[in-house]
């Protein structure tokens, strides 16, 4: 015998809704809820679309060079009116070959060469942040979690640390760890190591703070009380719920690192020859500044371009994972 569905309902308390289908409102992850925010801003989009392209075109400029697509080095003298003059045309001679002209003197392409630049500012851009974020999250969540001692020694070695003006202390040590002539690998390493060294504090006092909020929560205390040992409750419970932070500033100290790049090779302290750098290819282009602004526009340009896509973005990214943000 078959039972009318009313009776059914009556019996398990449904709510009668009238014969209309009812949906399901499903849960959303606090990580769809700030890709939804995070699609809404325009700007941030932007220059999220900025950002991967950059990147891709970093990844992909060896490639391209390896397989002569492009071609930083070869110099074209034809091109030039003799050694140390100008590019024959308008715009650094631009062509269908040079699309953005090629440098004063000695006529290598300038767009291969801001290409390769790339590659080279965001490696060391990216291994000095990852190595930023190792050392700060470490000492700010340790800090912020263990207090006494331990979090005033650890504030103090913080505090030493901004004591010492970061670009000061890269000229000031670079003969001391880059001999002369310096070696490009040994450039690199030591760009990233000093970088890192004095970017770590700025991460570590943001972490601290947020520890402190954190530690005396109720699920870090019923961790605590079911018995968790200090480093589950550090890594597993307090640092999923800082990489909002974390990623913010990551996003932010990267064109950071790209602009001291740049600072440090208008100085000298860069990749020698044949190794470009956006730093090291605006310096060449500064003393063509009023004969020949076209070169130095380009390398000032997609530096400007690199700083502000990941600036844009990191503030973005900080409003779409603000729970409390207005910004929609």
């Amino acid at each position: 015998m078959s039972v009318p569905v009313s009776e059914v309902e009556a019996v398990l308390d449904v709510p009668d809704t009238g014969g209309v289908a009812v949906v399901p409102i499903e849960g959303r992850s606090p990580a769809s809820l700030a890709w939804r925010r995070l699609r809404r801003d325009r700007v941030t989009m932007a220059s999220l679309a900025v950002v991967i392209l950059l990147s891709l075109l970093a990844v992909a400029a060896p490639f391209l060079k390896a397989f002569h697509v492009i071609d930083p080095s070869t110099p074209h003298p034809d091109l030039v009116q003799g050694v140390g003059s100008l590019p024959t045309g308008p715009f650094s001679g631009a062509s269908t070959a040079h699309w953005l002209g090629v440098v004063p003197g000695v006529g290598q392409d300038v767009l291969s060469r801001v290409l390769y630049g790339l590659t080279f500012d965001f490696t060391i851009a990216i291994a000095a942040t990852a190595l930023t974020v190792l050392i700060g999250t470490t000492v700010g969540i340790v800090a912020g979690y263990t207090g006494n001692w331990v979090d005033a020694a650890l504030s103090r070695m913080m505090d030493l640390v901004l004591a010492f003006p970061q670009l000061i202390m890269l000229i000031a040590l670079s003969p001391l760890f880059l001999g002369q002539p310096p070696r490009n690998a040994r450039v690199v390493v030591y760009l990233i190591v000093v970088l890192a060294l004095f970017g770590w504090p700025y991460l570590a006092r943001i972490v601290r703070s947020e520890v402190l909020s954190m530690r005396e929560l109720d699920y870090v205390m019923a961790a605590r009380s079911l018995g968790a040992g200090t480093g589950r409750i550090l890594w597993k419970e307090l640092l999923p719920s800082l990489r909002g932070p974390i990623l913010v500033y990551a996003t932010i100290i990267l064109p950071v690192f790209i602009s001291s790049e740049a600072a440090l090779a208008y100085l000298g302290i860069s990749l020698q020859p044949p190794f470009p750098t956006l730093g090291s290819v605006l310096n060449d282009a500064v003393p063509y500044v009023t004969s020949d602004t076209s070169y130095f526009l380009v390398p000032g340009v997609a530096l400007v371009l690199v700083v502000l896509s990941f600036n844009l973005l990191g503030d973005g990214l900080g409003d779409a994972l603000n729970p409390r943000s207005d910004r929609t």
